[in-house]
């Protein structure tokens, strides 16, 4: 009965935990299957970028109204969707490669973001927007990220199949016409939307978090796409619980612990996951057995 009072009692006392709960939820629904599309197409460090570029539409719309949510929404939204278009530009017409192009660009608007806020605002306010308040998520945000949550799943149902085929294929999609700028367009639409979702709860630099590091860990315990999208949903979940819990009960730093958790996940997962973990490279079954 202690441990379960030491793991559902602060959800059932708290208000405010049981919103960063059901935030961390809908955050790790949404961003783990982004996540693991991001890895699939290589593209695991254009997350981090993304995240990063978001930051001066998100301290434009601060400077504007204060921790105003639509409008530091939509600021981060559009930044992050000019960074994007203005990499994809850079690699088409010279001879960059794209993620050089959003090292490049991901730096200038991280620098950008911190000098328009240490600008105007104080270092408090520049820790919000850097590192997140997952426990002061109100009702508001929570719409935000729900709605978020269930147009990614929604919009990666429809296009499932050629995105997929896009990751493994992407001459073969080009060559039957099938359109693989549009998807690739479409989902970078998704990546920017899910990271500005996470951006109130757990910041610019930790909304990446549950997008990459559960979609990485989940690749050594699935193999196909379905399934990587699960294990990496499941992974995200459960670092939302326990790093809520942990924050909570070692009054830590609540954000940094749900990524620490999931990169707790990680570190397992690459020991002693059965899809090349380590344990399975150096010690497989048959020698065991044998």
């Amino acid at each position: 009965m202690a441990g379960l009072e030491w793991v559902w009692g602060p959800f059932v006392e708290f208000g405010f935990m049981r919103r960063a709960l059901v935030a961390c939820m809908a955050i790790a629904l949404g961003a783990a299957p982004v996540g693991v599309l991001l890895v699939l197409r290589r593209m695991s460090l254009v997350g981090d970028a993304m995240s990063h570029a978001i930051l001066p539409g998100a301290a434009a719309g601060f400077l504007l109204t204060g921790f105003s949510l639509m409008v530091m929404s939509l600021g981060g939204f559009l930044a992050g969707l000019a960074v994007a278009l203005l990499a994809g530009l850079v690699t088409r017409f010279t001879d960059q490669r794209e993620d050089a192009s959003f090292a490049a660009f991901y730096l200038i608007a991280l620098a950008a973001g911190v000098l328009l806020i240490s600008s105007r605002g104080s270092s408090m306010d520049l820790m919000h927007v850097l590192f997140g308040s997952i426990l002061a998520v109100d009702d508001a945000s929570l719409l935000l990220v729900a709605s978020v949550t269930t147009t990614t799943l929604l919009v990666l149902a429809v296009i499932y199949r050629p995105l997929v085929a896009e990751c493994f294929d992407p001459g073969f999609v080009r060559a039957v016409g099938g359109g693989g700028l549009t998807w690739h367009l479409l989902f970078m639409v998704l990546v920017v939307m899910n990271l500005v979702s996470g951006f109130h709860a757990l910041g610019t630099l930790m909304s990446v978090g549950l997008m990459m590091v559960p979609a990485v860990a989940a690749r050594y315990w699935a193999g196909q796409v379905w399934s990587l999208m699960a294990v990496a949903m499941l992974i995200g979940m459960l670092s939302g619980i326990i790093g809520l819990l942990v924050s909570y009960h070692g009054d830590y730093a609540t954000g940094p612990a749900i990524i620490l958790t999931a990169g707790a996940f990680y570190i397992v997962s690459v020991l002693f996951g059965p899809r090349g973990g380590l344990q399975q490279r150096f010690f497989p079954r048959s020698h065991l057995e044998a």
